[in-house]
């Protein structure tokens, strides 16, 4: 039986962010979750990126979490990644890993899905330290003010990747729109988004802690992102198959879309 009390708001309370890598992201034969949140964002984001259209000087990260495998293929496209996080632990787990220094979350599984998908596999040997080299920023961001990132002003970016940050920050669709809408602001015109999300949501677990997620579908997303002037180049959706209940997602939603300039 669900918990009665009010879920938890992950840019409100944060959360473990080390526990959620443990829970969602590793290799460990207990994890579930691998087909959805590791081999969907890794083979969608290489089909989108394998086209060329999306490339460019900036791209900018504003994903929950501190996952990193996300941006594998993007380091490869662009000059500069610029990550944006709501949360100190997540910024601190990140840092970790981009330095090197002892502790760091081991990704290694991940890099391996990714020679999976590309032709040349040698190019992919050293792709964790080329998204080191590729990542120049991870700046604290506030989502509620007008820019993010005061008093940094960041340059407009060519593409803007979102994982799972609009459905754990919205508590209602206004507050979905709202954030997209920010997001948006943060591309160049005719910019690139790529979205990735989780279907027919309520809540997600870390450790004894349970989180709010905004419950939407696949129809939702696309009307707002019309709505919102971008055209959708790409939208892929893929039946839950992990048997958990950490989590009551029915599905995971990936999209590709740019403004109209």
């Amino acid at each position: 039986m669900m918990d009665s009390s009010p879920h938890k708001l992950y840019h409100v309370h944060g959360y473990d962010s080390r526990q959620c890598l443990e829970h969602y992201f590793s290799d460990k034969p207990d994890m579930v979750f691998g087909d959805d949140t590791l081999k969907f964002v890794i083979e969608n984001l290489t089909q989108v990126f394998s086209v060329g259209h999306i490339n460019g000087d900036i791209l900018i990260d504003l994903s929950s979490g501190s996952f990193v495998h996300h941006l594998y293929s993007a380091c490869e496209l662009f000059k500069n990644i610029i990550v944006l996080k709501v949360n100190n632990r997540c910024i601190m787990e990140l840092k970790r890993w981009v330095d090197e220094r002892t502790g760091a979350f081991y990704w290694g599984h991940t890099s391996t899905l990714l020679q999976e998908k590309e032709e040349n596999s040698d190019q992919c040997q050293d792709q964790e330290a080329k998204l080191r080299s590729a990542i120049q920023h991870v700046v604290k961001c506030d989502l509620e003010k007008e820019n993010m990132t005061e008093p940094l002003v960041l340059p407009p970016a060519d593409c803007v990747i979102s994982v799972w940050l609009l459905d754990l920050i919205s508590k209602d669709q206004d507050d979905y729109i709202r954030y997209l809408r920010k997001f948006s602001r943060l591309l160049k015109p005719g910019g690139h988004l790529i979205i990735i999300g989780i279907l027919d949501t309520t809540y997600f677990t870390v450790g004894k802690d349970k989180f709010h997620v905004f419950t939407y579908d696949k129809d939702f997303v696309r009307k707002v992102l019309v709505g919102e002037g971008f055209i959708i180049d790409y939208c892929n959706v893929k039946e839950r198959t992990a048997v958990s209940d950490l989590i009551d997602y029915k599905a995971a939603i990936f999209i590709a879309a740019h403004k109209e300039k």
